[in-house]
């Protein structure tokens, strides 16, 4: 690293390193952004330590990875609850409930609030409590893949990130 002293390079690996940690055990956690943490902290490392060419090219690659992860969960979760038989209508709500949830008792009430929207809008929509729970099974298997997908990026993420700082 460009003009950094040893225990300052050191400092900034290891605070970089625990965010990146951080970030992707995060995913657990619907609606925490752990892709977008992560990403943050390789831009801080970056703007700090310098990116070189070989830290442009693969925090590009990162950046897109970060756009890959925020999408994928969005897209599963509302692909599994649709093609459970939830409404459109439904897949918004709960979304919004979800941030609302969040927002408001972080950092457990956008996994009750979301599941819960559903289930209740479903059932109203539907009023047969089997139809409305496979909506709500739709979703979790939606959230179990994209939880796959999110932490596999992230994973890629941080090793992109290894190699920028060993090689770099």
């Amino acid at each position: 690293m460009t003009g950094l002293p040893e225990w300052l390079h050191l400092s900034l690996f290891a605070l970089t390193q625990i965010i990146l940690v951080v970030g992707l055990f995060g995913l657990i956690v619907p609606l925490f952004p752990g892709i977008v943490v992560m990403w943050l902290a390789v831009l801080v490392y970056g703007l700090i330590s310098g990116f070189g060419t070989l830290g442009t090219v693969l925090f590009v690659i990162i950046t897109l990875l970060m756009l890959a992860g925020t999408t994928v969960d969005n897209l599963f979760m509302g692909a599994g609850a649709r093609k459970g038989g939830a409404s459109w209508m439904t897949i918004g709500a709960a979304y919004v409930a979800g941030i609302l949830g969040t927002l408001i008792f972080p950092p457990v009430g956008g996994l009750i609030a979301s599941p819960l929207v559903v289930l209740l809008l479903e059932y109203r929509r539907t009023r047969d409590l089997d139809l409305a729970w496979q909506s709500l099974k739709g979703m979790a298997t939606g959230w179990g893949l994209s939880f796959v997908a999110r932490f596999g990026i992230g994973l890629v993420m941080m090793i992109l990130w290894w190699v920028w700082v060993w090689k770099g």
